[in-house]
């Protein structure tokens, strides 16, 4: 038997994140990470199907240039 070895990436050399990571990288709560992919023309959410992913490069970019989430 050989035993699968799952490659993990670092959360900052990934190129999108999943909400929780996001979460987990930024200290942004999961709802309001949630909530800031919901608006309009929201700049870091990439849609694969129904399932919502954050771009990292652009939220970091966002994040930089707030001073209020």
């Amino acid at each position: 038997m050989c035993a699968q070895v799952e490659a993990h990436v670092p959360i900052h050399l990934k190129m999108t994140l999943t909400i929780k990571e996001a979460a987990e990288y930024s200290s942004i709560g999961i709802n309001k990470i949630d909530a800031m992919l919901k608006q309009p023309n929201c700049p870091f959410v990439l849609f694969v199907g129904t399932r919502k992913l954050v771009k990292r490069r652009e939220f970091e970019e966002y994040i930089r240039h707030k001073l209020v989430i």
